[in-house]
């Protein structure tokens, strides 16, 4: 089985198909589509997701740290300047369009739901290695990729265009086929190419399906201001 964003994810995903679809297909997801989510569930979300991004940059530099070659540290600090110099500048403009300043965007109190899904994914890059890392940080970065490209031939509406663009097009899709090239090679690298025989698999599997069931509950928080 293999994806465009590589072998090693289509893997994962299938195995948590259910909270994938549950988390690809949300409701938080169908509004962006047809413009039904209400601008202030989605200014609330962006907020939540400005403060989301500081801690997934910091994991991500983390992987700078657990890397053992160069081409991995290179995907890593590629992923860091990615989330920092485009993404987050997407959020810092949306925002400050509607009248939130970067400084208002910096002071966003975290929520619980936040709380838990960024430390579980600092968790388990302090205590495991980089594969630990990388199973935690695959579904945000990939399933965004996912969600961008279908709803940029579904969408329906003009309102969220901007958010669909930016994980639709082709810098953020690069993106994430360059981090399950990264998955790939690093599982290949400690684990051998028939990784998936490994006694460490199914629980990189759990950490792949834990990390996505708690994207499911990030939007549900989307959906509650």
């Amino acid at each position: 089985m293999s994806s465009s964003y590589g072998t090693a994810f289509a893997l994962m995903r299938e195995s948590a198909s259910q909270a994938w679809r549950a988390y690809t297909r949300h409701a938080f997801v169908e509004g962006l589509k047809d413009g039904s989510l209400s601008r202030e569930a989605f200014l609330h979300y962006l907020r939540q997701d400005y403060v989301f991004l500081i801690h997934f940059s910091r994991a991500w530099a983390l992987a700078v740290v657990k890397s053992e070659t160069h081409g991995e540290m290179r995907a890593a600090v590629a992923t860091v300047n990615a989330l920092v110099a485009e993404e987050m500048q997407l959020h810092i403009g949306i925002c400050e369009a509607a009248g939130i300043s970067q400084e208002d965007l910096f002071a966003t109190t975290e929520r619980a739901e936040n709380l838990a899904y960024t430390r579980f994914v600092l968790e388990a890059g302090y205590s495991g290695d980089l594969l630990d890392l990388l199973a935690a940080l695959a579904p945000c970065v990939m399933g965004y990729g996912e969600i961008g490209l279908r709803l940029s031939t579904e969408t329906s509406s003009q309102t969220y265009a901007d958010w669909i663009g930016t994980y639709a097009g082709d810098d953020y899709q690069e993106a994430c086929k360059a981090v399950g090239i990264l998955l790939d090679n690093a599982l290949e690298r400690r684990l051998g190419k028939d990784f998936t025989t490994s006694p460490r698999w199914p629980r990189l599997c759990k950490t792949f399906e834990t990390a996505t069931e708690l994207e499911v509950g990030f939007w549900q928080m989307g959906l509650t201001p």
